[in-house]
């Protein structure tokens, strides 16, 4: 109890910490919340996004002004909202990972759904936001980063924000606990078998990533190394020191990454033990994951947002589906049973590799996948007079080009999905299909990423006749 409480007590002051930096500045009131999670302020006129204050509460922050460019800080904060809590990682204020603990659950819902309301709200009803009942520990892909610390000692963890510095986390609340231990350990065997972080600005050291992924139904468990050289000294001992410690990991990669980026894998992989990849289950269908396939980072809630937008479909058995983005095909194989045949297009070529094999093993014999352009994949289908009755998409944060999009009007499915993780670009992009023949009958936000900023959004359009 005494460990808690002080453990408590050093939560609170981080917290106050967070709210207060720099010199005295101007009184101000919050209006809203911006698409970051950041408070709203207006001083003459000009609108303000600050970091940490909530609709309604007023402060004194502090103003600096860069060329055209104007940033604010909380230096006191003077009445606190209802919905204020103190947040439970000690890392929120430095990591950037989250940006909403300071907020109760409930009110980063209504702030969540709110926000798609504002966006989408002008095509449409927006259903109630469909929420997470245990908002934690639900990430099954965790990445951290190898460092040095102030005494030479090695720490593992996340990026500061707006910087390069490697914050020590050994707990994330809404990582998957079971890849917090195993990171430690291996940062543990990393002393114990003289192996080095890689230095970024040096180029010399070793050990650059970790990179864990685990299967939430499956159970199984993936870590991949990302190395800096190909040839990985004591390779079979620490490998062997590690599954002694963790007998529950399922297979350990070795990534090469030598090349001076900030991307985090590498062309060149080699499995040191298992078979490379695991398995996890989705809405009852079984995917192959591998060190470098996309798979959705919360699948409970992904099962919540791949069974409504089905039920919006209204899919029938003789109807002919196009999955856009189609990754490995999870919205594509989870759909096949109740239609007639299955299209997937998808740009990442080890993705497609992994969607034939997923349908291989869950042997579905009316779904096809191929590497390529969707975009162009749907212009050559539109010439050559080819139907689709109904279109899923789940385009990348930035949303779909005006090229892909136009390419929807001249295919005139029936039906489009659009499944969307920024409802900014999928505000935009509905815009474009709504001015070309195409209406919005549903609108459903989802929760996938609780205590982030981000919201998952699914809305149904239908071409009008």
């Amino acid at each position: 109890m005494r460990n808690y409480k002080k453990k408590n007590r050093k939560l609170k002051r981080d917290h106050q910490k967070g709210l207060s930096t720099g010199n005295k500045g101007v009184k101000v009131s919050c209006i809203g919340i911006d698409e970051e999670g950041k408070g709203i302020i207006d001083i003459k006129g000009k609108r303000i996004s600050v970091p940490y204050l909530l609709e309604g509460e007023t402060a004194i922050v502090d103003v600096t002004k860069k060329r055209n460019f104007t940033t604010a800080k909380v230096h006191q904060l003077e009445t606190k909202s209802r919905d204020r809590v103190v947040p439970k990682c000690q890392h929120f204020y430095q990591c950037g990972g989250c940006q909403l603990q300071h907020m109760t659950y409930e009110a980063q819902s209504n702030y969540k759904e709110k926000l798609v309301e504002g966006l989408m709200g002008g095509y449409g009803k927006v259903n109630r936001i469909i929420t997470m009942d245990q908002p934690y520990d639900y990430r099954n892909k965790i990445h951290s980063t190898l460092s040095q610390g102030k005494n030479r000692e090695i720490i593992s963890g996340i990026y500061e924000q707006y910087s390069h510095r490697v914050i020590p986390i050994d707990r994330c609340i809404i990582q998957d606990p079971r890849a917090d231990e195993i990171i430690k350990s291996i940062r543990e065997l990393m002393k114990s078998f003289k192996m080095r972080p890689f230095d970024e600005d040096t180029g010399q050291g070793f050990l650059r990533h970790i990179l864990v992924k685990t299967g939430f139904t499956s159970g199984q468990i993936m870590v991949v190394l990302v190395v800096s050289k190909t040839i990985f000294p004591s390779k079979n001992n620490f490998v062997k020191a590690l599954l002694k410690k963790h007998p529950e990991i399922t297979t350990i990669v070795m990534n090469v990454n030598n090349r001076r980026t900030s991307v985090v894998l590498g062309n060149t992989e080699k499995v040191l033990y298992g078979k490379g990849t695991i398995e996890d289950t989705l809405c009852g269908q079984v995917f192959q994951i591998s060190p470098k396939s996309f798979y959705q980072i919360n699948p409970i809630q992904t099962e919540k947002l791949y069974n409504k937008a089905i039920e919006m479909a209204k899919l029938k058995k003789s109807e002919v589906i196009f999955d856009a983005y189609c990754g490995i095909g999870t919205i594509a194989l989870n759909l096949s049973s109740k239609v007639k045949k299955v299209i997937g297009v998808e740009l990442n070529k080890d993705a497609v590799q992994d969607a034939i094999k997923n349908s291989k093993r869950n042997k579905i014999k009316n779904a096809r996948f191929y590497q390529g352009d969707a975009g162009e994949f749907m212009s050559d289908m539109a010439e050559a007079k080819e139907r689709v009755d109904t279109l899923f998409m789940d385009p990348p944060r930035s949303g779909s080009d005006e090229k892909f999009l136009s390419s929807i009007v001249k295919l005139k499915p029936k039906k489009v999905v659009y499944i969307s993780c920024n409802p900014v670009t999928q505000a935009r992009d509905v815009e474009y299909l709504t001015k070309y023949g195409y209406k919005v009958e549903e609108i459903q936000p989802v929760d996938m990423f609780p205590h982030t900023h981000h919201v998952e959004c699914c809305s149904l359009l239908t071409r009008k006749k």
